[in-house]
């Protein structure tokens, strides 16, 4: 079977902050969660055939997360249930603005538990994309499973994309952090990065310094898409460049996903366009729908089941003109 994307990486638990209890205490919901998982909920959406790549525990958490992705249309045959470790869980509390703090339960996780002979290499022959993030980078064995996923996906001409998704919590030391995601920007046609993460990459201070570093540092990445929160997103497409701001008119109450959702559309219009011939509309099509889509999921809580429709977004942008 021929995939559109196939990603690789952790899945995990959102226990994000709904409000407080009788007792005054805080109350969390259980919303499936993951980057990666995130990615391609919201390709599918968007009618992309997809399939995910990973470990989960032996646990009501890991059977909740296959179930979620079988109901977003995500092909879970790669996904498999490791007896030794729990499912991964992030609390997740919420400021004002929709801004988040993250603890996390990954000691070890089960996603980090993925070996090498657990890939599912079938699944990465055919795909046009294999997309992965730097979490499933942080320890063994699953380091070393997604370096020879890439090489696999490079082997068999898939596009690569990768999202640095900095979590400093789940790393030993900022230097292996800062290693480990040179290493998958030096493997990756697409890279989704925030702002935050360039300038933790890169050393610079401000976005034309960190891009131009980037693009000086990694000449091989095709195209960049630089994430800035509230105040948009940004595209670099060959020699093409296109800014544009967040959607102010929808009300943010959780930004997880936001980034994961973005890039969704972003390598949706690279499966539709191709990556090499890009025209500056391409681009501007691209990031405006893409931030429309954004905007839309931090109306909700969680990200794995809250991927806006189509419709949805095509409205958005129509009560944006």
């Amino acid at each position: 079977m021929k995939y559109d994307v196939v990603a690789l990486g952790e899945l995990l638990i959102d226990f994000t902050d709904y409000g407080k209890s009788m007792q005054d205490n805080p109350i969390f919901e259980a919303n499936p969660g993951g980057a990666p998982g995130n990615v391609l909920a919201m390709l599918a959406k968007l009618d992309r055939k997809t399939a995910f790549i990973g470990k989960v525990g032996a646990d009501m958490f890991g059977r909740l997360l296959i179930d979620a992705l079988a109901q977003s249309g995500i092909d879970t045959t790669g996904v498999l249930i490791e007896e030794k470790a729990s499912t991964t869980l992030a609390f997740v509390c919420n400021s004002l603005d929709g801004d988040r703090e993250f603890s996390f339960f990954r000691k070890p996780g089960a996603d980090t538990m993925l070996c090498q002979d657990d890939v599912d290499i079938n699944l990465i022959k055919n795909c046009d994309i294999f997309h992965f993030g730097s979490l499933s980078l942080t320890h063994q064995p699953a380091r070393c499973a997604t370096q020879i996923a890439v090489e696999w996906a490079k082997k068999a001409h898939a596009l690569i994309s990768f999202d640095p998704n900095l979590r400093p919590l789940l790393w030993d030391t900022f230097e292996d952090a800062k290693h480990q995601i040179s290493w998958g920007c030096s493997v990756c046609d697409i890279l989704k990065i925030a702002v935050e993460e360039l300038f933790f990459i890169t050393g610079k201070e401000s976005l034309k310094d960190g891009i131009r570093y980037l693009r000086q540092q990694y000449p091989h990445i095709k195209l960049i898409l630089l994430t800035k929160g509230k105040q948009g997103a940004e595209g670099y497409w060959g020699q093409c460049h296109f800014a544009h701001p967040s959607f102010m008119e929808v009300k943010t109450i959780d930004t997880t996903g936001a980034g994961d959702t973005f890039l969704g559309c972003c390598l949706s219009t690279v499966l539709e366009k191709g990556i090499d011939s890009p025209s500056q509309e391409d681009l501007e099509e691209m990031v405006v729908f893409a931030n429309a889509a954004a905007s839309l999921i931090t109306t909700k809580k969680g990200a794995l089941l809250s991927m806006p429709e189509v419709q949805d977004i095509e409205g958005l942008l129509l009560k944006a003109l």
